[in-house]
């Protein structure tokens, strides 16, 4: 109804509210990195929520998808994004592929995204969406993300979409020397944002900020 109500106005509005969103959300908490700014604009986060939710996609919360999951807060995609320290050249690991929105901005920042997902529906249609709006660099693979992807290692950068009780060390195993794993780190409700970097001498973490993630799991739940 809004969409048909705006007329050829529709494209010029989602695109208005989401520079607001960038401003208003995103620099003004102070990422700054130009490339993970200019991904957030070119991804359109509306193509990513349910139809219902279009009108408020660039509001500064996280919105349902089905299936107890969620697509998360615009800003908290902009900060994930910019721990990474992407440059262009990077293979990158996303556990928790989700709406497909963080997966979207990650191709924007590096050459070669691989991202899993547990849930097979989300998956799917994940992976239409963004076969639809023409990316490539994209692998899918379905299954839990705890022990990574091991025939694509190791990744310049990983980063995980919701969880974990601890860190695992899958994905530390995974990650190239010199590569960033950032991770919610916690109990349910709250958890702390860890940018984990590693180096020749070892494991070196940076504590970001409390954020909130759904839990990150190993076999799907049972059907309602």
């Amino acid at each position: 109804m809004f969409k048909e109500l705006l007329g050829k106005k529709y494209d010029d509005y989602l695109g208005f509210i989401r520079r607001s969103m960038i401003q208003d959300q995103i620099v003004s908490r102070g990422v700054k990195d130009r490339r993970v700014l200019a991904a957030m604009h070119k991804v359109c986060r509306h193509c990513f929520v349910p139809e219902d939710l279009v009108t408020r996609a660039y509001e500064d919360y996280p919105m349902p998808i089905g299936r107890g999951q969620t697509i998360s807060q615009p800003y908290i995609v902009a900060l994930m994004s910019e721990l990474l320290e992407l440059k262009g050249a990077e293979r990158v690991l996303e556990i928790g592929t989700g709406s497909g929105y963080q997966t979207a901005v990650l191709a924007e920042l590096a050459a070669e995204v691989y991202t899993m997902e547990l849930f097979p529906d989300l998956a799917a249609d994940a992976a239409r969406k963004l076969k639809g709006l023409g990316y490539t660099s994209i692998k899918f693979n379905t299954g839990s993300g705890t022990a990574g992807w091991p025939e694509h290692a190791p990744y310049d950068a990983i980063i995980v979409t919701c969880a974990a009780k601890a860190v695992p060390p899958a994905l530390l195993e995974q990650l190239k020397e010199g590569g960033r794993l950032v991770i919610p780190v916690g109990e349910e409700g709250r958890q702390d944002l860890k940018q984990l970097t590693k180096t020749s001498s070892g494991i070196t973490e940076n504590s970001v900020c409390a954020v909130r993630f759904v839990p990150l799991l190993d076999v799907l739940p049972p059907e309602p």
